[in-house]
């Protein structure tokens, strides 16, 4: 079996795998905030890492939070607006 370059392999990978959805959901946020937890968890960054990898933690944490309580409002005006 011939080898093949490593460009000819990623040619043939990208024609193959055609991304179907590039955006990221808020879930997929949260899913992304439970990895780094249980990364954590099981040891899997070095303690040099860990400054950054909490900074960034902390970041999308609060960013998520930020989203759930604007959600709620928006919820609650809806229901404010249909009981009137």
């Amino acid at each position: 079996m011939a080898k093949k370059k490593a460009e000819e392999v990623v040619e043939e990978v990208s024609q193959t795998e055609a991304p179907e959805d590039t955006s990221i959901s808020l879930n997929d946020l949260q899913v992304l905030a439970n990895i780094v937890d249980l990364a954590t968890q099981r040891g899997a960054f070095r303690g040099n890492e860990l400054t950054q990898v909490g900074q960034v933690f902390d970041k999308l944490s609060t960013f998520l939070a930020q989203v759930a309580a604007a959600q709620a409002e928006q919820t609650d005006a809806e229901e404010g607006t249909q009981e009137a």
